[in-house]
Order: structure tokens, then sequence, then C-alpha cells
């Protein structure tokens, strides 16, 4: 298994590497399930009962119930399979990310227009910089 401890010090981003790919392997393909419509009538009829049909740990589980998507990443989930999920919600991808970030959807939408967040500031969680 590859040690991913040294990208974990990059504040506000989880790179999805190959560990993380193994760690969230059923729960993204949960996610993937939903490309088809009988999954998804089945997963909104009872999202819980759905979800025992995956081997998900159970903090997997309980973000995709709450709709924490930095839990679903922090879990191995990959943002676009993530996708599948807020997109049988009636979500738009634009939506969802602003809800990862703690902005509204039109402070999301501009700080984008404006180039996206700026590279200045926190660089390392370890050394504060």
């Amino acid at each position: 298994m590859v040690d991913n401890s040294e990208f974990d010090d990059i504040p506000g981003t989880t790179l999805f590497t190959a560990a993380r790919s193994h760690q969230g392997f059923h729960l993204n393909q949960f996610c993937m399930s939903l490309m088809k419509p009988e999954n998804r009538e089945r997963f909104k009829r009872d999202e819980g009962a759905y979800l025992d049909e995956w081997q998900l740990t159970a903090p997997q589980k309980k973000a995709v119930l709450n709709r924490d998507y930095n839990a679903m990443i922090a879990n191995g989930g990959n943002i676009y399979f993530l996708a599948k999920i807020f997109s049988s919600d009636g979500i738009s991808f634009q939506t969802a990310a602003a809800s990862m970030t703690d902005m509204s959807v039109e402070e999301y939408a501009e700080m984008m227009l404006h180039g996206g967040r700026s590279p200045e500031g926190q660089r390392s969680i370890k050394e504060g910089r």
C-alpha cells in the first residue's frame, strides 16, 4: 500500500491516490450503480437498504446518507463518481462543490469566474504556512 502521509499536508486538498482508490472502491462502485435508472429508483425509495447491499464502511455510509461530500472524499470517494449521487438528487456540480467549500452557490461561482482560490496563503498544515 502506498503511504499518502506526504500528501495529507496540503490544506483543503485531498489527492485521489491509489491507496484512496482502494479505500473507496465499494463507495465508488455504489456511485456508478446510480447510472442505471432502476438503481436510482431503488436508492431513492430506501437509501439505507440500498446502501446495505454494498460493502461500505460505517463512515462511508454515514457520509452518503448525510450527503457529506467532503467526508466521502476523505473516505476514498472520487468526485467524478460522487457526481452520480448529486445528479441523482437533482443537484448541479456547482451546487455540490459550493457546499463543500462552505460558500453559497453565488460566492462559489464568483470565485471560480475569477480564477478559483488564490495559491497564496497557507501551503502546509504542519508548518502553518
